[in-house]
């Protein structure tokens, strides 16, 4: 802002309005940005939602009957578990009579916790291999699921065969579950099963890459050697019987605890338990399984040769080892004693006793055995030697990614219901405009309908002017021609660009004796409305802009509702002029539509919320009565129109008479403007709350008026862009010709209504065609004003009366084209 200099050349201090005018200017910005950060965040919440349910980025294909002519016989003919230690492909067998129960595509809020009832209640322990977008969403059941004593694994993030995925694709689901993992559980796995996959000798050319990949990246791929097809839901009897291993052959077993209705796995699941113990079996993780083959596999290496060590006395011993899996495995013993070690591997047992009642047992291939009194903590436990803990920013990560899937879990359903009223509340007021403004077209233009006797005394027509020399003489011109005896007065608000000079001489040039002209310092439009109020000669004062034309006949019908003594203000028809613009053709749409077919409902409910400033009509014993025109919002009109009503008058709509108004023709013009108004409303809104609980015809407002502008003019533009973001986020990620149909459906409706009130107003129908345009630019715009109109009234600011840039091109409306 610039530092304004008298004539004399020196600096002066700025005034308070442009002192408020440059705080207000310093904030617009912030709260731009504000607006469209909401917005972005709205739409990221929608993506990430939509990824965490497989519409965005999903893929459904599954390779099927593709050759393993590539994959060595060794691991088509092996066991369940893969590994790449030392980057040799290696199976690992379950031991005969050992059952590695295993669950796939949870966890699932209704049968997942079942399922883990079920294992408490057996003390029977599995490996659950999860999806990372279900263990983002219910994180809770995976850290029960952990704490448990369960083991957990990956299934991917979005359930997509990897197979067909890049690399990039394949790190991102593998690190995306880690981080969900890390985020509910606090731990990190090496184990990880492909969707889709069954036993190892389904592997194909395609995915044998993938498990390589990772193989060579630490992780262990499961597969199955029994599977139970519970997903076919074949009933409870056979899930048990093809889940059951010929013989006394040890197997991975698959059953399902999400992915569809799992009520027949939760009624298989205890029967088949009991039936295995029954034969013998015993449960145990996929890292149990291994812990078993390296027990054993220690033991022979121990017949052949082992280390042995003697330590006497108080001391701390430590052995690390490395799990098939992966997953580095301590153990540290302190105490006082004797204590005896045998490792086949390598390294040093630990004294003391692990968590689970064992001897201290080496994670990889080694056995230890100890006495003596101590302690012994280790990372995992041998059934969970998989998990990692996590830390550090992977930790951190995990959790931002738990609580972001948090806040769109919350969201996403509000946000949905509010759709639903939106959608409610825009389809209502379609319905209420067409059939009130049907009502009010019918009884006001009857034949035998009158507002009394006629109203031919003289009236005054206040025009406010600021920088308005384009526009002036056009106006004093159209009030010339005016078959309504007219005072008027043009109230000069410190304009710099000799308008009072240019008003002058078109009053001179046009004869008119009528006119005269004030100047007043730079106070702002409420200041110059009220010099001409107390200026006026006549008790009916007509208050118009200065870049507005009237017809002829439009001051003789604005005046004639005022033959009831009830009436206290009549709002006119405001046209748009300039229409023959894009710009201009989409708001002649908003006046006719929005503003004109709402004003009729209003106008029979008794609530009109505004008079225009372009053309309104006031007696001026009202108008005074109520303090005059008041600076204490934006909103001028809206604000005396309200006060009008809580002092006891009626405030009613005359259609037929007409001005002609030049609408902002840039964008930044109109956002400018209709930033201004939509703010003003609110300013005016809550200054007048205490109408909501008000008797009489206050009260009457507050409760019948106040609600429709806050539930019409606020809260359903507002969250009006929920319908657009939901439409466009169907179109690109769900089905795109029911969302295009829904949409055309909606714009259908929209057209009629349209339709509807250019008949009303005898308007030409060609700029309807305009309308399809108007949804997908110009109402996304008038969003984007309300949201920051909205963010400023919650934040604070006020603006000063801001000057539209003018063309004069909208001349008497004898040149105005229909």
């Amino acid at each position: 802002m610039t530092t304004p200099t008298s004539a004399r050349g020196r600096r002066r201090a700025p005034s308070r309005i442009e002192r408020a005018a440059g705080r207000a200017a310093a904030l617009q910005k912030p709260r731009v940005i504000l607006a469209l950060l909401l917005l972005l965040a709205l739409t990221c919440v929608m993506l990430l939602d939509g990824y965490l349910r497989a519409e965005v980025g999903g893929d459904q294909r599954v390779r099927t009957g593709a050759s393993s002519s590539k994959v060595p016989d060794k691991v088509l003919d092996g066991g369940p578990i893969l590994t790449f230690r030392g980057g040799q492909a290696t199976t690992v067998s379950v031991p005969s009579k050992t059952i590695a129960l295993t669950f796939d595509d949870g966890p699932n809020p209704t049968y997942t916790p079942q399922v883990l009832k079920i294992l408490q209640e057996y003390d029977v322990p599995a490996t659950f291999f999860l999806v990372g977008s279900m263990v983002s969403r219910y994180p809770s059941i995976v850290k029960t699921m952990v704490q448990q004593g369960n083991e957990v694994g990956i299934h991917t993030f979005t359930h997509v065969d990897l197979s067909y995925q890049s690399d990039a694709r394949v790190n991102r689901e593998m690190q995306q579950t880690q981080l969900a993992l890390a985020g509910a559980a606090g731990i990190t796995t090496t184990l990880f099963r492909a969707p889709y996959s069954s036993e190892t000798d389904a592997i194909d050319n395609y995915s044998w890459p993938v498990y390589k990949k990772l193989g060579k990246e630490g992780y262990t791929s499961v597969f199955v050697d029994t599977d139970s097809d519970d997903w076919k839901k074949p009933g409870v009897s056979k899930i048990v019987k093809w889940a059951t291993p010929s013989g006394s052959k040890g197997a991975a077993v698959l059953f399902h605890d999400a992915g569809g209705e799992r009520s027949q796995t939760i009624k298989a699941l205890p029967q088949y338990i009991k039936k295995m113990k029954a034969k013998g079996y015993t449960f145990t993780t996929v890292s149990g399984v291994i812990e078993k083959r390296n027990t054993a596999s220690g033991r022979q290496a121990a017949s052949a040769g082992t280390s042995t060590g003697t330590s006497t006395g108080s001391n701390t011993q430590t052995g690390t080892g490395v799990t098939e899996a992966g997953v580095t495995g301590t153990g540290t013993g302190t105490g006082s004693g004797t204590g005896t070690g045998s490792q086949p591997g390598g390294g040093t047992a630990p004294n003391g006793t692990g968590p689970n009642g064992e001897g201290g047992t080496a994670p990889e291939g080694g056995t230890g055995t100890g006495t003596g009194s101590g302690t012994r903590t280790t990372t995992v436990s041998r059934l969970q030697a998989a998990h990692r803990t996590a830390s550090g920013m992977t930790l951190y990560e995990g959790k931002a990614l738990i609580v972001a899937v948090a806040i769109a879990e919350w969201a996403l359903p509000l946000l949905s219901g509010l759709l639903f009223v939106v959608g409610v509340a825009v389809m209502g007021r379609f319905g209420m405009m067409l059939l009130i403004a049907r009502r009010h077209y019918r009884q006001r233009n009857k034949r035998r309908f009158s507002w009394g006797a006629t109203v031919t005394r003289p009236v005054s027509v206040i025009v406010p002017a600021y920088n308005e020399k384009e526009c002036i003489a056009n106006t004093l011109e159209s009030l010339a021609q005016s078959t309504h005896p007219i005072e008027v007065i043009v109230v000069d608000d410190g304009s710099t660009d000799g308008t009072s000079e240019i008003a002058r001489a078109a009053a001179d040039k046009l004869g008119m004796h009528n006119v005269r002209v004030i100047r007043q310092e730079n106070a702002g439009k409420p200041a110059a409305l009220n010099n001409g109020v107390r200026n006026a000669s006549y008790d009916i004062v007509v208050m118009m802009d200065g870049d507005t034309v009237f017809e002829p006949e439009t001051v003789r019908h604005l005046v004639q509702p005022f033959a009831d003594p009830e009436v206290g203000a009549v709002a006119g028809n405001a046209k748009v002029g300039n229409r023959n613009t894009v710009i201009g053709a989409w708001q002649h749409i908003e006046y006719v539509m929005g503003f004109n077919l709402d004003r009729r409902m209003y106008d029979l409910l008794r609530c009109m919320p505004t008079i225009p400033g372009a053309i309104g009509a006031f007696r001026r014993e009202a108008v005074l009565g109520v303090g005059g025109m008041s600076e204490d919002t934006l909103a001028e009109d809206t604000d005396i129109t309200i006060a009008m009503h809580r002092a006891g008058w009626r405030v009613v709509y005359q259609e037929h008479a007409k001005a002609w108004t030049e609408a902002p023709g840039s964008l930044k013009q109109l956002w400018s403007q209709r930033y201004r108004w939509s703010y003003g409303t609110m300013q005016a809104l809550w200054k007048h709350r205490k109408s909501l609980t008000d008797k009489g015809p206050s009260g009457r407002f507050g409760r019948v008026g106040m609600p429709l502008v806050v539930l019409f003019q606020i809260v359903t533009p507002v969250f009006a862009p929920l319908i657009d973001v939901f439409t466009v986020y169907s179109m690109i990620f769900v089905d795109f010709e029911a969302a295009l149909l829904a949409w055309l459906a909606v714009l259908g409706i929209q057209l009629a209504c349209a339709a509807y009130a250019f008949r009303l107003d005898k308007e030409k129908y060609r700029y309807l065609a305009m309308m399809p345009l108007q949804q997908l630019a110009y109402r996304q715009m008038m969003y984007l004003v309300l949201i920051h109109s909205c963010i400023t009234a919650l934040t604070g600011g006020r603006l000063r009366w801001q000057k539209l840039k003018r063309t004069g091109e909208v001349g008497t409306p004898a040149g105005v084209s229909g």
